[in-house]
């Protein structure tokens, strides 16, 4: 592992919708960032069957309420998954509002990755109750 993230968020266009990339990058690190401290803090990874998930959001035409996962990288320890989410709502949206959208789509996939991996998701679930 060439970091010690415990969550990796990256975003990927499915649409031709032109998004402010500054305004973009700054929403999901701080997605990210608020995030990975409760992944730590709770516990989450404790029992995981790897270190860090590396979530793609897709920012496509549909919300998704379940990820698409890929194997765990045994050489780096990654779960890789991937949501989609409706780039409309993120079309003119604000900073504070492109960073709930990915905070969402970002506890939507953890959520149920704490469930198919049986891990303490509890702070998550919550968090993600919260976010309704």
């Amino acid at each position: 592992m060439a970091h010690n993230r415990k969550l990796v968020l990256a975003g990927v266009a499915l649409t031709k919708a032109k998004l402010p990339a500054k305004q973009t990058a700054l929403a999901m690190g701080q997605a990210r960032d608020e995030i990975e401290q409760e992944v730590i803090s709770s516990d989450y990874l404790k029992t995981a069957p790897f270190k860090w998930v590396g979530l793609v959001i897709r920012e496509g035409l549909k919300d998704e309420l379940q990820p698409h996962y890929k194997k765990i990288d045994v050489d780096d320890g990654e779960l890789p998954v991937a949501i989609e989410i409706d780039t409309h709502r993120l079309l003119g949206a604000t900073a504070d509002q492109m960073k709930a959208i990915y905070r969402r789509a970002s506890l939507i996939a953890l959520a149920h990755a704490g469930e198919k991996y049986g891990l303490k998701a509890t702070r998550i679930n919550q968090l993600l109750s919260e976010s309704l």
